[in-house]
């Protein structure tokens, strides 16, 4: 089957079949290798994109589940030129070390930044909750995620969808 969707800003088209993974898609077809598997079952959150605007676990979306649909990925959170200040923040923080679960991470705080300007403490970590580091812990990424919205609120950029 074919399924033409946006996928990081550009329309795409890819014949699949009905039974292959979003994941797998990804990364076979469209070699986007930012987008990892780690349990295969929706436990980890290392393989989160963001479909929609809404962090998804992409081992439990089917490629057929995706036709019309916004699909972004790591690769595409960054600007041309520089990293998103979100990326910026989670180095800045500390907020990776074996780096394995910043993708998935990344993506749930910038799903969380789209709909929500100026977060809680609880709500980050309500949303990152689907995503689970082994090395840092979550106080780091708690604090970039943090730092980022602030920087929004202060007007630093304008939208989570500003890639200066």
């Amino acid at each position: 089957m074919k399924v033409n969707f946006t996928l990081n800003g550009k329309k795409v088209q890819a014949e699949t079949a009905q039974s292959i993974r979003l994941l797998d898609l990804l990364r076979d077809e469209f070699n986007l290798t930012g987008t990892k598997e780690g349990c295969g079952i929706g436990e980890c959150g290392a393989c989160t994109v963001l479909l929609n605007g809404y962090a998804v676990n992409s081992c439990l979306v089917l490629a057929a589940q995706i036709d019309g649909s916004e699909i972004l990925t790591i690769e595409g959170v960054a600007g041309e030129k520089e990293l998103h200040p979100l990326q910026k923040n989670f180095l800045k923080f500390g907020a990776v070390q074996c780096g394995f679960c910043t993708p998935g991470m990344i993506l749930s705080a910038y799903s969380l930044l789209g709909q929500k300007q100026d977060p809680t403490e609880e709500e980050i970590k309500d949303a990152i909750a689907g995503n689970l580091c082994r090395c840092t812990g979550y106080k780091q990424i708690i604090e970039a995620v943090k730092e980022t919205a602030k920087e929004m609120h202060a007007g630093s950029y304008t939208s989570v969808n500003d890639k200066r």
